[in-house]
């Protein structure tokens, strides 16, 4: 990947994580150090002050590989053609194989159905995947089964012309019925495994509409016009209204003893790849969410 600088005075591992938010400062050390990171065609110290109109070229280390094996896991289809699948992914499931998660994926379910009809878009280790949803996020996937398909969703994604909604619980009583986020995400400096709204990372909007309060508690309606790296749960949580299990961005203390944040993908309106056809469909909240929201009626 190659980069023209915009900007001066900046140290280069810390330059190098403000434009990629998949490498952390640590990581752009290690590539500095074994060359994978040029600038002007020349290696350069950790500590090198970059200059407007420097020419940096990143060569990432290409993901270990790991066996892809097709696995017979339940998995919950809403729509299926010849050209995409589109399923309800269930809260702790992975969708694609890395290392500390060599199986036991969405992609490894939908392997075992789709056989070999998957794009190859996507890489060995992401067959077929356009686009992803956190581990503890659960709610609705496009899978494309074919590279015409995936290279269109893709399309639609990037010109924001795929609709995504969430239904998110969030701890705190919002007043606003409406609202919108509007906060720049990049990768958090004091903790480099997270993100956080800051002033140098990339633009994110998210949109929030209040559904139900209750005692403590806020259920939403979130709709996201870009898809930044655990936006909503960023977004929210930075405002003040942590989303309900959500360890990395709360306490993740919470009195129904959920683990993984409380937040669902329920609604895709798309242009189906192939036909042009507009495609609107839903997914029902999982069952422990549905039990908290019942307790919640109660109080």
């Amino acid at each position: 990947m190659e980069y023209i600088v915009k900007e001066e005075g900046k140290r280069l591992d810390a330059y190098i994580s403000s434009i990629d938010e998949e490498i952390t400062r640590t990581m752009a050390q290690k590539l500095i150090e074994k060359e994978q990171i040029l600038v002007n065609g020349e290696k350069q110290k950790v500590s090198y002050k970059v200059k407007s109109g420097d020419k940096i070229v990143i060569k990432k280390v290409e993901p270990q590989q790991v066996e892809l094996k097709a696995q017979e896991i339940p998995i919950d289809i809403i729509y299926e053609d010849k050209d995409i699948i589109v399923v309800n992914k269930p809260k702790g499931m992975v969708v694609h194989p890395a290392n500390g998660n060599p199986d036991g994926t969405l992609v490894n379910a939908i392997m075992a159905i789709c056989k070999d009809s998957l794009s190859g878009i996507g890489g060995e280790i992401r067959p077929g995947i356009v686009h992803r949803l956190d581990k503890d996020t659960s709610g609705l996937l496009i899978i494309a089964k074919n590279d015409k398909s995936h290279v269109n969703i893709s399309e639609q994604i990037k010109n924001h012309e795929v609709k995504k909604t969430y239904i998110a619980l969030v701890k705190g009583i919002i007043k606003e019925n409406e609202a919108t986020i509007d906060m720049p995400i990049g990768r958090s400096i004091s903790d480099r495994k997270k993100m956080a709204v800051n002033k140098n990372g990339k633009n994110a909007i998210t949109h929030i509409k209040v559904l139900k309060r209750y005692n403590k508690y806020t259920l939403l309606q979130v709709n996201i016009e870009t898809g930044r790296t655990h936006q909503i749960r960023v977004h929210l949580s930075h405002i003040g209204y942590p989303i309900v299990g959500d360890y990395t961005y709360s306490n993740g203390k919470n009195e129904f003893g959920v683990i993984g944040q409380c937040l669902h993908a329920k609604a895709l309106e798309f242009k189906h790849p192939i036909t042009g056809e507009k495609m609107c469909l839903e997914a029902p909240l999982p069952e422990y969410f549905q039990k908290i929201l019942q307790e919640l009626d109660k109080t």
